[in-house]
């Protein structure tokens, strides 16, 4: 371990993997408090959809960087990595164990220092010919210009939020591209929870059809009401989506269900392409949580 650094501890996975509760379980066992690194679920309202922890299953577990933004703003990853930061430093000085866990592999990779965030100045003329474009057309293009942003960007309000694309297109312009960071920020152990694919499918699909029977479309429609676009809620991605093309009559109640289903479990498989890469993460079933729980203590028994 490196003197001087914070320690953290970070779960990744698929969704529908069981890290919530995992991050939950560990929280207990080891004083830690868990921060939330989920594009969507920074977002106040969106609540059902992106499957937001209730404040019954934290098990009086705090949780930080839920419900801390607009959902009609853009939140980045810049945003992200500032609040976070904090959260973890309120944390550390309270002598607590920080477990960051969450969907959105850009997110973390940024706060622990595998990736920089280029400080590039605007280009005025730049972002008015790429604001012309659609949010497809500027994946595209950022896909040519610069491959493995484009792959960290590879979520669906990431893909879908042009003011992040047109900022990355910026930077990609710069001569910029992304690239990791030399020293990373923290101390950190890297745990992974790899279902088998019909295990997650399965999870996936049950997940699913208890968010629709909570009540998701319920949920869209008052953010509607509220001042949420359709436009917004299709930035959004996921759930969003396609509950946006419901509510406006384009999508019957059962091809929502089906494109959903077949949406969220592409997105899965994307998530574990994205922490391939990442040799640091020891992966386990999500049967193992005894196993988890014993190597968690190994090492924190080396940083006494």
């Amino acid at each position: 371990m490196t003197a001087g650094k914070p320690h953290i501890l970070v779960l990744v996975g698929p969704t529908a993997s069981g890290k919530s509760g995992l991050a939950i379980e560990l929280a207990k066992l080891f004083d830690g408090e868990v921060i939330s690194a989920d594009s969507r679920q920074v977002y106040r309202g969106l609540t059902i959809g992106t499957g937001k922890v209730t404040k019954r299953e934290m098990q009086r577990i705090p949780h930080h960087l839920l419900d801390v933004a607009s959902p009609t703003k853009t939140f980045s990853a810049d945003d992200f990595v500032q609040l976070a930061q904090r959260a973890i430093e309120d944390i550390t000085s309270r002598g607590k164990l920080p477990i960051i866990t969450g969907g959105t592999g850009f997110y973390i990779d940024s706060l622990v220092g595998r990736i920089t965030l280029p400080n590039v100045p605007p280009n005025k003329a730049l972002r008015e010919r790429l604001e012309k474009k659609s949010a497809a057309q500027l994946y595209k293009e950022l896909i040519k210009k610069d491959p493995r942003r484009a792959q960290m960007m590879d979520t669906p309000s990431e893909r879908n939020n042009k003011v992040r694309l047109i900022r990355a297109l910026e930077i990609a312009a710069h001569k910029q591209p992304a690239a990791p960071s030399r020293t990373p920020s923290y101390n950190t152990l890297w745990i992974g929870i790899a279902p088998t694919p019909e295990i997650l499918d399965a999870k996936i699909l049950t997940r699913l059809k208890a968010r629709i029977k909570k009540g998701m479309v319920r949920e869209a429609q008052t953010l509607h009401a509220a001042g949420l676009s359709y436009k917004r809620m299709i930035a959004l991605g996921l759930e969003y989506r396609s509950l946006a093309r419901l509510l406006q009559g384009t999508i019957s109640r059962k091809a929502f269900e089906d494109e959903l289903f077949i949406a969220i479990r592409r997105y899965a498989h994307k998530q574990q392409a994205y922490w391939k890469r990442n040799t640091d993460i020891t992966w386990y079933k999500p049967t193992d949580n005894k196993r988890i729980a014993t190597q968690v203590k190994k090492w924190l028994a080396t940083l006494q």
